[in-house]
């Protein structure tokens, strides 16, 4: 008599050829995404090299192995940067030996308890019609292909790890040849953090500001501080927003994105 294995109920999906697209931005910075994630947790990925470290700021969903993937494009040294801890952003943070989150979401990254899930039916109704209702429909999945045989979303977690340094607002993520200014960005999480080059006014934002719905309401979310970030926000002289998620964009469409957030808070406080 057989007996199945608890995984072999999982709903079908086709394996996928290759688990990371990437797209070269400049000389330096590439872009790295899951193609497979729907965009409610499909983060991006940004490597940047220097002359001493590189830099990759979020790692994904940990799926598959981003270290190896990316094996070509990361220098021996690389200072992984996680602009906050949920799973879509952390997955594959403990790949890496310099592992970098504010010091606010330390104990969550070590014990992995920002795990989203990768199964839509694991999502309440509720939550799932207020996803639909502002532009992320979960309902066909949030994966159209699995990274390997075997792999069940059901049992997928965030696999915590230490961090191996603790940021705070104004430290510096130094490069060799570039240096970018820890920002503490809180609101869509308590540590949210951004990295910010003055010199060439390019801003690595994470979740604090995206070209996309911005989720103001998860456990741990705080729309006052996100009120807040949104005003910080629009006093930075920036060039270029490379976000956590969706395309980047320049200095007049963060402003939209921030008077828009800000004006829908007030309309909310009004009624």
């Amino acid at each position: 008599m057989s007996h199945a294995h608890p995984a072999d109920d999982a709903p079908s999906l086709p394996i996928a050829e290759r688990w990371f697209e990437h797209r070269q931005i400049d000389a330096d910075l590439t872009l790295l995404w899951e193609p497979h994630v729907h965009p409610l947790l499909r983060c991006n990925i940004w490597r940047l090299r220097g002359r001493d470290a590189d830099l990759l700021v979020d790692s994904g969903l940990g799926l598959a192995s981003l270290r190896q993937a990316a094996r070509e494009l990361l220098s021996a040294d690389v200072l992984a940067v996680a602009t906050h801890v949920h799973s879509d952003h952390a997955g594959g943070l403990h790949e890496f030996d310099h592992r970098l989150v504010h010091a606010a979401e330390a104990e969550a990254l070590a014990r992995g308890e920002d795990s989203f899930p990768l199964d839509a039916a694991a999502y309440p109704p509720g939550v799932r019609a207020a996803f639909r209702a502002i532009g992320y429909d979960i309902e066909g999945g949030l994966l159209t292909a699995a990274p390997h045989r075997g792999f069940d979303a059901r049992r997928h977690v965030l696999k915590g790890c230490e961090p191996t340094r603790r940021l705070a607002a104004g430290d510096v993520v130094d490069l060799g040849d570039r240096a970018f200014e820890v920002l503490h960005l809180p609101g869509h999480s308590p540590g949210s953090i951004g990295l910010w080059e003055a010199k060439t006014g390019i801003l690595f934002s994470g979740d604090a500001v995206y070209d996309g719905p911005l989720l103001d309401q998860l456990p741990g979310s705080d729309m006052d501080a996100y009120a807040q970030t949104m005003r910080r926000l629009l006093e930075l002289p920036v060039t270029v927003v490379h976000a956590g998620h969706d395309p980047s964009f320049g200095r007049e469409r963060l402003h939209d994105l921030a008077r828009g957030y800000l004006a829908q808070r007030d309309q909310a406080g009004a009624r």
